[in-house]
């Protein structure tokens, strides 16, 4: 008689007829992972595994990862270009050059009218590197705006803030090697299991050769805090506090690192005056962590041979972001640790080309980590493209967060939105719904059709989506990666690249800047404008990064691989090579609960979908194990409000209300209810959304709400009709 798993029938794996496999890099978040593509018999994608060979994932993917392929054949994508006058008429099939000489008369119409700026033009960090260029080239060099940037604002601008303030410039310093060697690990806001799943593989490979501590800061108790060694339940929006205090103890006990204090930092001396205010006992009232607690924290990452920070939106969606980026470059400056193996900070992206974003799309600056505010860098530019240095303006203009106050104004007539979608993205849907309304003409730009921004669109142009087209991505590590074309585009779709290069034909000044036509052009264009920089990326090609299955930058012409860390002799990017310790005082000005509102409103991901779930909603084998809108809540406030298990409730905020399925549950505490952020029209008609001074980067994780009751059989009735599968 057989017995438990002898009962069970053998996995077996669906033989899918696959004769090919092509390589690829995922397109989701920015762990870089390497893929193949199974492709059938008639060239059909049918099948996705990860990259055996490549350092990155090392053969693993995750759930989003091994559906990939399905991407191809899901609903809703944009198939033609479409016309119309408001949005209150139906969209009419065009041609392209029909659709490219309308936009370009109303740009033209706008910048004429109202001036050059008040034509807006909003990105993603979901292109291929190469087109973030050509985009960069064409707002920057043709149509000349400086109303320009990219979503990824919204999550990871304090991150590029915090590094440019502390060492010169943009740029994670370390790696995911740094987790085979490090000592001690600290994690803010980051629950890599569902943010991250190979990462997190990554780290607990390494901790199975040799233990180390683990010291997760989250306010929830998350699967990465389950695992921590230490779990510190933090009061949201005070991690600077934590750092300041840890830094205190640091000095105050004589453990800090002063001869690479001395030899590689300045500033020190406002740096200590701000913290010694930040004792460990007055700080633990404000950030919620026992006193003790953080003088051992501080004690093990300071004493620890090598000792690494990693962190995501826990950080920096924050009105302090920029500020906490800057405390944990602080924290390992004076501990030694930047630049070392096994060492430093390194921010991990949400986008699969953020970090592209960054380096070449020219949204807060100019190729290759330039600058528009340093002349030299505009004339370099100038030059290389071939126009006048007085094109450019002198210093960068409005961010995504901005520019949406400035069309309320009326500042902003024109907007062009490029694989991003601010209906479900930003905070406070309700002001923005009123927002995009004014609007004289708004381009949506996407592989999708039925992006709820396309409600208020007058032009729809349909976007090649992820490996319909080849190109690069870089990821959180520094690493480029190939992803090769798997497939046509639908119907008369195109690449992002070539939309922008043939609109650059209707300006006398893009016939004038030449626009390659191929991926591998284009990048040999970065190449030479990248050499003698940070991100020198002039000893790659397609060729040597597919062959290589990534390789990380610096890697000058010459070299063989590449650099997996920064500043590892001690130089840094500003003027006096020396990074900076900051002054970072604390000041509360988050949204907090109160009588009316008495519960922190807290938002995250599940591994299952991607963003705002454009494409994972889509997707049958991801949206089926995450369908629905819900919340965690504490069991103990529940039963005070007669919430009962796995009913709807009323969530409602200043800006508005949404309604979700609570989910009871000791990973929150009390005072505090957690919402994924994936679903649209539920989240973000609650978030606040008040901007970081530095980054202008939203604090979409510090908002009040209460909780009501609501019609079940109504609410249920509701979700049903929401769900997009």
């Amino acid at each position: 008689m057989l017995f438990g798993r002898g009962k069970r029938n053998p996995v077996k794996i669906a033989d899918k007829g696959v004769v090919d496999w092509k390589y690829a890099t995922c397109g989701y978040c920015s762990v870089g992972c390497s893929l193949e593509i199974g492709l059938d018999k008639d060239g059909k994608p049918v099948s996705t595994r990860g990259a055996a060979g490549a350092d990155v994932n090392r053969g693993k993917a995750c759930i989003k990862g091994l559906f990939e392929h399905e991407l191809f054949n899901s609903p809703g994508r944009g198939t033609y270009p479409k016309m119309r006058k408001s949005r209150f008429d139906a969209f009419e099939r065009t041609s392209w050059d029909g659709a490219l000489d309308h936009m370009a008369e109303e740009i033209k119409r706008i910048q004429l009218t109202y001036g050059r700026d008040a034509f807006a033009v909003v990105s993603t960090g979901q292109l291929m590197t190469e087109e973030f260029y050509t985009l960069g080239k064409l707002t920057r060099g043709v149509i000349g705006t400086n109303n320009y940037d990219g979503n990824t604002t919204l999550c990871m601008a304090s991150a590029v803030s915090g590094y440019k303030r502390s060492f010169g410039s943009d740029g994670p310093p370390g790696a995911y090697e740094d987790f085979e060697h490090t000592e001690c690990l600290m994690a803010f806001g980051s629950n890599l299991p569902e943010q991250h799943p190979i990462i997190y593989w990554r780290l607990k490979e390494a901790l199975e050769k040799r233990k180390f501590p683990v010291i997760v800061v989250d306010p929830r108790v998350t699967m990465f805090a389950q695992m921590a060694d230490i779990h510190l339940a933090i009061t949201p929006g005070t991690d600077l506090v934590l750092l300041n205090a840890m830094a205190h103890v640091i000095f105050h006990e004589g453990l800090e690192d002063q001869d690479y204090i001395a030899e590689h930092t300045n500033k020190a001396n406002d740096f200590h005056k701000v913290i010694d205010e930040h004792d460990p006992d007055s700080a633990s009232e404000i950030c919620g962590i026992d006193a003790d607690t953080i003088r051992l924290c501080a004690r093990l990452y300071a004493n620890a041979g090598a000792a690494m920070s990693i962190w995501t939106m826990g950080i920096n969606q924050s009105t302090h972001g920029s500020d906490g980026v800057a405390a944990i470059n602080n924290l390992n400056l004076i501990t030694g640790n930047v630049g070392k193996k096994g060492g430093g900070g390194l921010s991990i992206t949400g986008q699969c080309n953020a970090m592209g974003t960054r380096e070449w799309s020219s949204c807060s600056g100019l190729p290759g980590y330039r600058s528009l505010e340093i002349a030299e860098h505009r004339r370099e530019m100038a030059e290389f493209w071939g126009i006048d240095e007085g094109f450019f303006p002198e210093k960068r203009g409005l961010t995504e967060t901005d520019i949406f106050p400035a069309i309320e104004s009326g500042q902003i007539k024109g907007l062009w939105l490029v694989a991003t979608n601010p209906m479900t993205s930003m905070a406070n849907t309700a002001r923005i719904r009123k927002t995009m309304e004014k609007l004289e003409f708004l381009v949506v730009q996407d592989a999708y059709e039925d992006v709820e921004t396309n409600e208020y669109a007058h032009l729809f142009l349909p976007a090649a989506l992820w490996a319909e087209k080849e190109g690069v991505f870089t990821n959180t590590e520094r690493r480029v990666n190939y992803v090769s074309k798997i497939t046509e585009p639908p119907a008369d779709a195109k690449p992002d690249r070539d939309i922008f290069a043939a609109l650059a034909q209707r300006w006398e000044q893009g016939r004038k800047i030449k626009f390659p036509e191929t991926a591998p052009e284009i990048f040999d264009e970065m190449r030479t404008l990248s050499k003698g920089r940070l991100c020198d990326i002039s000893g790659m090609s397609h060729d040597k990064i597919k062959k290589q299955n990534g390789i990380q930058w610096p890697c000058p012409e010459g070299q063989e691989a590449g650099s997996p860390r920064l500043y590892e002799d001690g130089a840094f990017e500003h003027s006096d090579g020396r990074a900076k310790l900051l002054a970072l005082p604390f000041n509360d000005n988050n949204e907090r609960p109160e009588n009316k509102y008495p519960f922190w409103l807290n938002t995250g991901r599940v591994v299952e979908h991607f963003h705002s779930r454009t494409k994972t909603g889509k997707l049958g084998n991801l949206n089926k194990f995450s369908p629905t809108p819900y919340m965690e809540m504490n069991p103990d406030a529940a039963r005070e409000l007669g919430v009962e298990h796995m009913s709807y409730v009323r969530l409602v905020s200043k800006r508005g209300d949404a309604v979700v399925l609570a989910q009871l549950t000791q990973r929150v505490p009390r005072d505090m209810v957690f919402i994924p952020f994936h679903f649209f029209d539920c989240v973000n008609r609650l978030t606040l959304g008040l901007l970081d001074p530095h980054s202008r980067q939203p604090a979409y994780k510090q908002s009040a709400v209460r909780v009501e009751p609501v019609d079940q059989d109504e609410a249920a009735q509701m979700n049903v009709e929401n769900r997009t599968y």
